[in-house]
């Protein structure tokens, strides 16, 4: 992994600690078990870049086989969350490639979104300002999103002459919002306001804008202290079933709450209820 050549790897339990890592295109600290990743190009409006891809794609990589860290919070430095992939130093540069080069650009920023998704931890957007493009994938990519009034989500790709079907976008905004409603954002590009988004589910809750980076981490900390081997086993059955009938929805379920009866959280909840207190859970 090019940004985390001077990690070991390591199987789960077995060692991977990202709470010293130093990004090198974006901030990322880790405090009881939270992780809070914030693009921090505030005078751009934190817009992304070739290098900030990789360095994201390779962080929630390695994030699967981290032990330190339980719940992720993304957010953006200043007054916006993310405006999209740089035009200075992404778009005007992808005019110049040719076909195999623009395809091997595209296929990183998908396994950003990959990536993100196949991470066990779950992932608490903050979106305040400015979320487009890119970023509006970012926060469609994360498990929970936290917005405020004065969020602008929009997938502009057709702005510029793109489909609308950037980083997963045709699969995921319609199991968020409806058919519809994703259709209109994805074939018009417009923005979507902070209420809007709230009613139509893309945001689970508005907040203040100067309170909605402590929502977030507030949320992520009350995940932290939770079963996090079970909600890594929600998270993946929450992707996994997209692509599955009812009756192997319901077997693939069945495993995997066996799996997770099998845990010593499981245990630690019961004795915990017995004696009439608050289960401990550790996440094995």
């Amino acid at each position: 992994m090019k940004y985390l050549q001077g990690q070991p790897h390591a199987l789960p339990g077995h060692g991977l600690r990202l709470a010293s890592y130093e990004a090198r295109h974006f901030l990322f600290a880790v405090e009881e078990g939270v992780a809070t990743l914030t693009l921090n190009r505030p005078e751009r409006k934190n817009p992304l870049t070739f290098d900030s891809y990789a360095e994201l794609r390779d962080l929630f990589r390695a994030l699967a086989s981290c032990d330190d860290v339980k719940a992720i919070v993304i957010a953006g430095a200043g007054e916006n969350f993310c405006s999209g992939g740089d035009v200075h130093e992404i778009i005007g540069p992808l005019t110049q490639l040719d076909m195999p080069g623009l395809l091997t650009f595209t296929r990183m920023t998908g396994d950003v979104v990959k990536a993100m998704r196949a991470c066990p931890q779950p992932i608490v957007a903050a979106i305040d300002g400015i979320c487009a493009g890119a970023g509006a994938m970012l926060a469609l990519a994360s498990d929970i999103r936290f917005g405020t009034e004065r969020s602008k989500t929009a997938f502009l790709f057709t702005r510029v002459g793109l489909a609308g079907c950037d980083m997963g976008a045709c699969a995921l905004l319609p199991r968020v919002i409806g058919q519809g409603r994703a259709a209109e954002l994805l074939y018009t590009g417009r923005s979507m306001s902070g209420g809007e988004g709230e009613r139509w589910g893309f945001f689970n809750s508005l907040h203040a804008p100067d309170a909605v980076l402590a929502a977030a981490q507030a949320f992520a900390a009350d995940l932290a202290r939770g079963p996090t081997f079970a909600h890594g086993m929600t998270k993946k059955m929450l992707q996994q079933e997209w692509n599955m009938g009812v009756d192997e929805a319901i077997e693939a379920e069945a495993q995997a709450q066996a799996i997770c009866m099998a845990t010593n959280d499981f245990h630690r909840a019961y004795h915990a209820f017995v004696a009439k207190q608050k289960p401990a859970f550790e996440g094995d």
